[in-house]
């Protein structure tokens, strides 16, 4: 995608949608997939369905192979994803059944954005709060409006944060921001964010969305082996050492160099040209 392409892809303000939930809307522009989460009336908060929806849509992301990228976006500008949605919790989260059941299903969805074999970007504006945080840490890029507002109010509510989102901040941020964060129960801003590394880049609301256009493009034009090995290697480098497992990832780094792509690759460095990449 030329640079002309990427600015005017980036003024367009709708897709092709498809909605599997119609609190989560999924969308496809080109090598593109976006993920929406569609809550305004309660600033994105999650409901029960839209965890629900979340692995369906990854899943029918991943078979396509003419995606190379996801996004996940919130609708409208007050946030990207404000919390769970508290209207449900006496309904959904009153009896440790309920409770046990709910953590089921946002714990699937949650891995399931972390299991991607493709790359996520989290866009976010606005307000970026509990299970928005935890979602946020599950993709693999965070480009940040300047106007957003990170958080975890679960001391607020008596809530037990769980150890798989405790990982992942620990992972993203360090033990010391993860105790302030957690323990204060305040909110950072996007500046604040970016130096303790939940942000990877702040820019102006107005210039998010071109950044996230570019960056897309810039991912989609890479080789899909390579990133699915480096996304998998990283992965299994977070786990403790006994759990590390070296043959796997030796034979994801043999699955590149007997690629096709590999044999593109070099001869698109020796001709000067860029590589068309075919993910086989």
């Amino acid at each position: 995608m030329s640079t002309e392409e990427t600015r005017a892809a980036a003024r367009e303000p709708a897709f092709a949608a498809g909605a599997i939930t119609e609190r989560i809307i999924a969308e496809k522009q080109g090598a593109v997939g976006w993920i929406t989460f569609n809550n305004p009336k309660r600033r994105n908060a999650i409901s029960v369905d839209m965890w629900e929806a979340i692995p369906a849509v990854f899943d029918q992301f991943e078979a396509d192979p003419e995606i190379r990228v996801i996004v996940l976006a919130g609708a409208g500008d007050k946030a990207f994803v404000s919390g769970a949605d508290i209207s449900q919790f006496e309904d959904r989260r009153s009896s440790a059944e309920d409770v046990q059941r709910y953590e089921n299903i946002s714990e699937n969805a949650q891995r399931r954005i972390q299991s991607s074999d493709k790359p996520v970007v989290a866009m976010i504006r606005g307000f970026c709060l509990g299970a928005g945080i935890n979602i946020a840490l599950a993709a693999d890029l965070r480009l940040v409006a300047d106007d957003a507002r990170f958080g975890i109010p679960a001391a607020r509510m008596g809530l037990g944060y769980r150890v798989s989102s405790t990982k992942n901040l620990v992972d993203a941020i360090g033990a010391a921001n993860a105790r302030e964060m957690l323990l204060t129960a305040r909110q950072f801003n996007a500046e604040e964010a970016r130096s303790m590394g939940l942000a990877h880049h702040v820019v102006p609301p107005a210039e998010l969305r071109a950044l996230v256009f570019e960056t897309c493009a810039t991912i989609a034009a890479n080789a899909p082996l390579t990133m699915r090995t480096a996304k998998r290697i990283i992965r299994e480098l977070l786990e403790t050492p006994s759990d590390f497992d070296a043959a796997a990832c030796d034979a994801l780094i043999s699955q590149c160099f007997e690629s096709a792509d590999y044999v593109e690759g070099r001869r698109a460095f020796m001709e000067k040209r860029r590589p068309v990449f075919r993910g086989c």
